[in-house]
Formats: C-alpha cells, structure tokens, sequence
C-alpha cells in the first residue's frame, strides 16, 4: 500500500511534518537531572483531594531537582466537562497558593512556550503526529461500526477470547488503498488506529518508580488514535502531548498502570525516550470496618473548598500530604522544627506503593502544631483574611481591634511549648470571644461548672475590692489569689487540700476557675493572669458588677 498517498487520503489539510513541532518545542535547557512533570485534569468538577496530593508530590520533586511543573488541561472529553471547569481548575489551585512555573492560567490564556496547554487547541498537532504513523505504516483508518464493533465484542466473549480490536479481528488494517480512497471520498467517517506491531505472547517491564518492576503483555491491540471527529484519545495525546513538552516524569493514578504497554509502544515507535513513571495509588478512607475510595460525592473533605471554609490553614494541608507522601517525612520535621517543606528532599522510595489513608484527625493535629509556631501577628492576618470572607462582623471587631487582637494571640505563644488551642480560623472566635465586649454577655456565666458556685459574689467582690491590681507581675498576682483562697477557706496550695479536703471548702485552683468562668463564661482558657491584664481593670470590674446584681 501507499502509505503516503493513504496519509494525504486521510489528512490533506495537514502541510506540517512532525520534525517542524519537535523544532518548536526543543529540549528544555535545565540542569542535569531537572525533572520536568505536570498535572493534567480535566475539566470535569473541581479539584479534590486525591488530584492535589499527585499534582503536590509531581511539582515537589520539579521544585527539588530545579525542574519545571506545569498545568495542561484535558478537555477531549466534551460530554464529561462542566461549564467553566477549566476557570474552576485555575482557581482552585490559585485559592490553595498552589504555583504551577507554565500551563494554563485562565480560560483562554497560557504561560509558557510549550503550549498550548489546553488539548483542545492542539487538534493539528495530534493530526500531524497521526499522519505521521500512516505514511510509516503504524496506524490506519477503520471504519467499523458500533455496531460492528459490538458483534466482535458479543462473539469474543462468547468465545471467551480477549477483548478487543486485534489480528483477524481488526479487518480494517487490510483494506486496499481503493477501497479505503473510495470510502473517504463517499464520506464514510474513519477513526484512526494504531497497526501495532506487538505480540501478546511477549513481555514489557515496567520500571515504576514506585511500585517496582511489573511485568505485562505486549500491547497487540489496534487502539483508537483519533476519534471520527479528530479528537485523540488519552493514549495518543499522552504520546504527543508529553513527548513535545519534554515531560520526563509522569505521576498519574494507578487506574492507567494497565495502559503501559500502549504507551511504551507509541513511545517505541516514534524512537522517543520513554518517561519515567510513577502510578499513584488513590487516597482512601476508612468506612467503618471497610477502606474505600475517598469521595468527591460522599466526603465533604475531599473539595478543596472545605479546607477554606473550615479556615484549616494551606500550609498545614500541604504538611500533611508530605506525611502521606513520604513515610520519613514526619521524623524529619521533628528532627527539623524551624525547617519547612523547601528544605525536604522528596524521595520515590519512601513512597507507599499502595496508597494512604486520609486521617482527616491527623490532619487537625498538624494544623495545631502549624498555627501554634505562627507568630501572633501572622495568626492576626490569617484570621482577617478568613473573617474578611466568612464572618464578616468578628472581621470588623479584629480590624477596629488590631492591638488587642494580637495581644490575645499572643498569649502563651512565645514559649518553649506553646498552646495549642486552634486548629483552623473558625475556631479562633469560640475561643476568643469573651476578651470582646461585643460578644461577652455576663447573662451566659454558669457558675454550676465550678465549685461551691453559692459564693461567687463574695469572692469575685472581695478580688476586686482587695487584692487586684492591675499592675501586679505574675508572681504577684498568684500570690494574691492564694492570699484571697485563704481568706475565704480555700487551700491555697494544692498539696494541703490533698492531705486535708474536708478542712478546706476547696482550693486554689478552685478559686483561678471562679474567676475564669466569671470573665470567660469557659472553665478551660489560655493563661487567666494574661487574659485579665488584656482586658484590664476597669472591664474586670464591670463583669463582676454585672455579675453582682
């Protein structure tokens, strides 16, 4: 056959050669082992978990070797894609501070000269490469029938043969040049087919990066380049796509781990090097006695957008998918307190090869550790920034408050162990608000929660009337509240009410909770000597007295 003339038959509008695109789209000029990956959605809904963790490790290791990360988008699919899902891509990744050096950054533009970046826009470009495989007798046109293809499928099955379109099945591949000339010219509608050379009975390695050598058939199946309408499938723009974007590691779920020995072919034929690949396993999570797949339709925690209306601080979720990523990563951090995730190395064989579990708990934690090593100033930006969306009143308070907000946050911050109080935004007004007078209400304290709650006004009085004193050093004022206990027959001191409980009415600690409670309405606060200097004496007086009538 003719395999040009075939080629022209099949592609005349296509006046490019493959050699003008690979000149296009030159070797990047990196250092020595730069790597170069991508994250490659669709636009199909937003960004959720399971895709940011692949997209976070893929543009780590680009970010580690001096390499290059990039956004491509995977818009072949029109049935499956959303309205302004490629904008919902852009900006889910841009609201998660997730920076990508090239690709699309909006509906219509590009950063970068490898694009473009949406495969839409790359229709000539797969034609090019699939001509290409015609005029070198590797790919063919097939005009087979749904309901063709079906009867194949139902008399395979029936046969309990493998599926598929492959040796005396796929009758396409030897049609005559007149025939085929006779159908394309009648407007019969062709998809393009790869003629692959392979055997079934040989063996491709593949040399995962994670999960080790795994040995598979040889692809012999004819698959389907382009669609009727031109459209490549995801084998053949993964060819194309991340061939001329010199894309040298691929990370991808490990659904397409089967889908190898296609891409190596493809990769083989062409002479192309092949990637080097790394087949994620899924993020999963338990369901009572079960491990499944986490949910974009079932687990609130899977959206991206969870994380910013819970106020769970971005770099607290990147932490915690380093965790998940690389099983070392967690000593190292101990071992490396004042270190972030620029000074981590990520390494593939620290890797689970068969995937994590999402510990939405274990994510808490780490948030508290990362909020509790913030500065009171940073913590007082972050919550503006959350408030400013969310809560637009405490907002206002923080802003007409800005002093006094960073004093709060400060409290027992600047130590060796810090507290550990919040674990996102939207805990910090439940545990803050009472320093406010605009949220302070004397009509919410419940003395029931503390003991002997019969005399709290005698105490909180005779406090205020006798022993505060606002100018008073901690050592001071503890004094003075031990003194207080003994006048009213407290212990001051823990160890005598041990030794003697019922020569006492209680104890000092007993004595610190009823004033709590008093100016906080909560038994459990950060340090009662730091909130009482914030909130001073002339607001510490009128709570009592409020408290008093």
């Amino acid at each position: 056959m003719d395999n040009k003339k075939l080629a022209e038959l099949m592609f005349p509008n296509i006046d490019k050669d493959i050699e003008y695109y690979e000149q296009k789209y030159p070797n990047r000029n990196l250092p020595k082992g730069a790597i170069v990956t991508r994250f490659a959605p669709s636009p199909t809904g937003f960004v959720h978990m399971g895709s940011l963790r692949t997209a976070f490790i893929a543009r780590k290791i680009a970010t580690d070797t001096g390499g290059v990360f990039y956004l491509r988008i995977e818009d072949t699919d029109e049935k499956r894609s959303v309205e302004n899902g490629i904008q919902g891509i852009v900006e889910d990744l841009e609201n998660f501070n997730f920076i990508i050096d090239e690709g699309r950054i909006s509906e219509t533009k590009d950063l970068g000269i490898y694009g473009p970046y949406l495969q839409s826009e790359r229709a000539s470009i797969y034609k090019t490469f699939a001509k290409h495989l015609v005029e070198k007798g590797f790919a063919y046109p097939c005009f087979a029938t749904e309901e063709e293809l079906s009867k194949i499928r139902q008399f395979q099955e029936s046969k309990k043969e493998r599926i598929g379109y492959y040796g005396l099945y796929a009758k396409s591949r030897n049609f005559e040049i007149k025939e085929i000339e006779s159908k394309i010219l009648s407007g019969e509608k062709f998809v393009t087919r790869l003629k692959s050379p392979g055997n079934f009975s040989n063996k491709v390695i593949c040399a995962d990066l994670v999960k080790g050598k795994i040995e598979f058939p040889e692809n012999d199946l004819d698959i389907v380049l382009l669609k009727s309408d031109g459209i490549p499938t995801y084998h053949f723009a993964h060819l194309v796509d991340d061939y001329l974007m010199r894309t040298t590691h691929i990370l991808r779920g490990d659904e397409w781990l089967s889908s190898y020995p296609v891409h190596e072919q493809l990769f083989k034929i062409f002479g192309y090097e092949l990637p080097k690949y790394c087949h994620v396993a899924p993020v999963n999570k338990k369901d009572g006695d079960s491990v499944r797949k986490l949910s974009k339709r079932h687990d609130p925690e899977a959206a991206l957008s969870y994380y910013h209306e819970k106020g769970i601080p971005i770099n607290a979720v990147y932490l915690y998918l380093m965790t998940t990523a690389n099983s070392n990563f967690e000593e190292w951090l101990e071992q490396n307190p004042k270190s972030n995730l620029n000074d981590y190395k990520f390494e593939f064989k620290k890797m689970s090869a068969s995937g994590s579990l999402f510990d939405l708990d274990k994510l808490i934690n780490i948030s508290k550790n990362y909020i509790s090593k913030l500065s009171a100033k940073e913590v007082y930006d972050e919550v503006i920034n959350w408030t400013k969306i969310y809560d637009k009143e405490f907002y206002d308070i923080l802003i007409n408050n800005k002093a006094l907000s960073i004093d709060i946050f400060n409290i027992e911050r600047e130590q060796k162990k810090p507290r550990k109080d919040f674990a996102s935004w939207s805990e910090i007004k439940e545990n803050v608000f009472y320093m406010f007078d605009d949220y302070f209400d004397y009509k919410k304290v419940d003395f029931s929660l503390v003991n002997n709650p019969e005399k709290y006004k005698e105490l909180i009085n005779l406090y205020i009337d006798k022993y505060y004193n606002e100018s008073d050093d901690k050592n001071t004022w503890f004094r003075k509240i031990k003194e207080l206990s003994t006048e009213l027959g407290y212990a001051p001191e823990m160890n005598l009410y041990k030794e003697n409980p019922t020569k006492y009415k209680g104890n000092v600690a007993d004595v610190s909770n009823i004033l709590r409670v008093a100016l906080t309405t909560k038994t459990t606060t950060p340090d009662l000597y730091e909130i009482m200097r914030l909130l001073g004496k002339e607001k510490i007086a009128k709570r009592f007295n409020d408290l008093s009538k």
